[in-house]
């Protein structure tokens, strides 16, 4: 039997996965910071949410290829809460902010055309791509007390294939977000080239330090101030967001697309992507009805409950950090559920990854599962419990001091 070369994937598991099935196997409990599941984290989960998937209008079926308007126009009162703006025609529903991005691929590029992506990311964005049949080339986001663009490198990597550039607002995992100086280099430099933004912000409601009204945009940690892009004029740009993230329910399956740009190209990506998603009709009724009240009676709960944990945990994985004496440090980052801590470079990241699993029975990923450019990284999770977390964290370094020591 022949499968098509885009599913040609290695699909041996890797040392670290092989280990962590085999020590489950034999009934070890594992403190996992890798977790990024919500409905796993102890998060308090209101009655209203049944409520609102309960209405007898999810009984009737009347597709709609962007997406049912009460919907769409619920997403763009979300939005003017938080001092931006959207017309709801300008926003196309999908079952999640994956099936988006694959609109958007076959919305804007041929086979084997690039699309530029942020390194660190996300290793989905390579699925994504191979299924799509469009190719990835990086540009790097350097770090100096904050993680920045390197403008050089995004120049450099823009070819005549080029047909897009994915921003991910603040990044996953480096929880850094596009700053106004890089958001006023980077509208021009893809309007001047003629490409399209895909600005991912599932984590844009999730910010470490002071909200958007406040005076200050840096908080005392040095984490800045998130800034979304929906409505940009600028250049074409599609702006991806669901309430996978924002309200903790990845099960609901819904996201959508906001678009906005100059008219000519505005109007000609919307009319194709109507066509796309109508080819799908992939949103279930019910969500689409519940939506309106989700985000009016949900989204501030639950939102409230993810940011008090993640600062909490920031707050517990710099107490913890700083006892030892400069052998770890926590990277700056302005948003999202994961922290980044420098590790010693006697071993490699795979080396202190494995020890602390079968040693300290603490899970986390290494630097490279994200394509870091340098090595002596490891990523953790924001979202398990305090009392969880703290535990983890003081394994994991309380093994860094004492294999240092030794």
């Amino acid at each position: 039997m022949r499968f098509s070369n885009r599913t040609q994937w290695n699909l041996t598991p890797n040392e670290l996965t092989r280990r962590v099935a085999l020590l489950r196997e034999r009934g070890r409990t594992l403190l996992d910071l890798t977790e990024s599941n919500p409905t796993r984290c102890d998060f308090q989960y209101p009655q209203a949410i049944i409520d609102a998937i309960s209405q007898p209008q999810s009984l009737s079926y009347n597709p709609t290829p962007q997406g049912l308007r009460s919907a769409r126009e619920a997403v763009a009162e979300h939005y003017a809460r938080h001092d931006a703006s959207i017309d709801p025609d300008h926003l196309i529903l999908t079952a999640s902010t994956s099936e988006a991005y694959s609109f958007l691929f076959r919305l804007l590029a041929e086979p084997g055309d690039q699309i530029l992506v942020p390194q660190p990311s996300y290793p989905l964005f390579d699925f994504l791509a191979q299924l799509n049949d469009v190719e990835l080339q990086p540009y790097p986001l350097e770090y100096d007390s904050v993680w920045l663009i390197d403008w050089r490198s995004l120049e450099q990597a823009c070819t005549p294939k080029t047909r897009g550039i994915i921003l991910v607002n603040p990044n996953n995992p480096t929880g850094s977000g596009l700053s106004p100086r890089e958001r006023d280099r980077l509208i021009p430099f893809c309007r001047d080239r003629e490409l399209p933004i895909i600005c991912d912000e599932v984590f844009v409601d999730f910010g470490f330090g002071r909200s958007s009204k406040d005076a200050s945009s840096k908080s005392p940690d040095g984490s800045r101030e998130l800034h979304s892009l929906v409505g940009e004029t600028g250049t074409l740009t599609f702006v991806l967001n669901g309430i996978s993230k924002m309200m903790g329910l990845p099960q609901m399956k819904l996201a959508w697309v906001a678009t906005s740009g100059p008219q000519e190209w505005l109007t000609a990506a919307l009319e194709r992507l109507e066509v796309i998603a109508d080819t799908y009709l992939s949103v279930s009724t019910p969500v689409q009805v519940a939506l309106p009240k989700l985000l009016s009676d949900v989204q501030p709960m639950i939102q409230s409950q993810i940011l008090d944990r993640i600062r909490a945990n920031l707050g517990i994985l710099d107490e913890c950090v700083s006892k030892t004496g400069g052998l770890c440090r926590r990277l700056a980052a302005d948003g999202g559920w994961s922290a980044i801590i420098s590790i010693p470079r006697s071993y490699s990241e795979e080396e202190w990854v494995l020890r602390w699993l079968e040693q300290d029975h603490v899970l986390v990923h290494p630097g490279y599962f994200f394509d870091f450019h340098k090595t002596g990284y490891a990523v953790l999770s924001l979202l398990p419990h305090p009392d969880v977390f703290r535990e983890a964290v003081q394994r994991l370094v309380a093994r860094v001091q004492s294999e240092m020591k030794g």
